[in-house]
């Protein structure tokens, strides 16, 4: 009933597990697998290994959390050694972040040559808060996206997504961008923002990078609104990605016009079992309204 097939994938239900959540390992992610998570997504990997910002990375706020990790990783070489071993049937997304298109070009192509069974790689070029990288690097704008998907395209036959961002206006122009050159699939989106909290008694920033993108319920009207738009002007698959913590909200974003969902925050609401119980109360909500199939409310909200 929410089985679908996403890139010639088929996915036992529509959720992926987010990028940065509980992608640094393979156990981590074959844990995420076994609670029932259609899809997982990899921490994103950058060219050389970085340590990220400095302490507090994330913190909550009334409407959700903010984080600033400024993508520590391994590296690519590292990361991918890690993910070698992917023997899991549900899709292996690996997730990589670039301060330009050579750089993006550069990933591509050793995730092209690596061992990893991964089934698409995701391109990450809407971070909010990490200098060189995403909005800090001017990457969202429509020029930049369609010379960073060509870049990729070049070097890999892997299936490509591209993360946008919901704080950037003209996320369709660049949704269309990215079709036009080449994209298969497009993620939207990342973190609001960037947003930032005081510590009054210590009067600066809770923040070690002072400032960082907003996830949860707060970004969920914006990015279902951005997942809307998107669906009207291109062809390709979109992930609907922010505020997703129940099946409601599931499916509300497949009436919208997305494909699947990625999950992030609601882990810290629900768990683990996030995954399984998502879908679970999708699964009931289709069969409360008479639907036999997910892919019956597919867009439906355009109709």
């Amino acid at each position: 009933m929410i089985e679908i097939e996403f890139l010639g994938k088929k996915m036992k239900n529509p959720t992926i597990l987010a990028s940065g959540i509980l992608g640094v390992t393979k156990e981590s992610l074959e844990r995420v697998v076994k609670e029932g998570a259609g899809a997982v997504t990899t921490k994103s990997l950058t060219i050389e290994p970085r340590s990220g910002h400095p302490g507090p990375n994330i913190i909550e706020t009334d409407c959700g959390l903010l984080n600033a990790m400024g993508y520590p990783n391994p590296g690519i070489k590292e990361g991918l050694k890690e993910f070698s071993n992917w023997k899991m049937k549900e899709p292996l997304i690996i997730s990589i972040a670039g301060m330009n298109e050579n750089e993006f070009s550069k990933l591509a192509e050793e995730i092209e040559n690596s061992k990893v069974k991964c089934s698409a790689i995701e391109a990450v070029i809407s971070c909010p808060h990490t200098p060189g990288y995403g909005l800090m690097a001017g990457q969202s704008n429509p020029d930049s996206v369609s010379k960073t998907v060509k870049a990729i395209k070049r070097k890999t036959r892997l299936p490509l997504i591209i993360k946008l961002s919901p704080s950037v206006p003209g996320e369709v122009t660049m949704a269309k961008a990215a079709d036009e050159a080449g994209a298969d699939a497009i993620n939207m989106g990342n973190t609001l923002g960037p947003g930032m909290r005081i510590n009054l008694e210590r009067r600066k920033p809770v923040l070690g990078f002072g400032c960082g993108g907003l996830s949860g319920p707060a970004m969920k009207p914006v990015a279902l609104r951005c997942v809307y738009d998107i669906y009207e002007a291109v062809d390709i698959p979109i992930i609907g990605t922010g505020g997703i913590t129940t099946g409601e909200d599931l499916i509300e974003y497949m009436m919208a016009g997305a494909s699947a969902v990625g999950i992030g925050t609601a882990l810290h609401y629900r768990g683990l079992s996030s995954f399984r119980r998502i879908s679970q109360e999708a699964r009931t909500w289709l069969e409360d309204n008479g639907c036999k199939n997910i892919m019956e409310i597919a867009g439906v909200a355009h109709d």
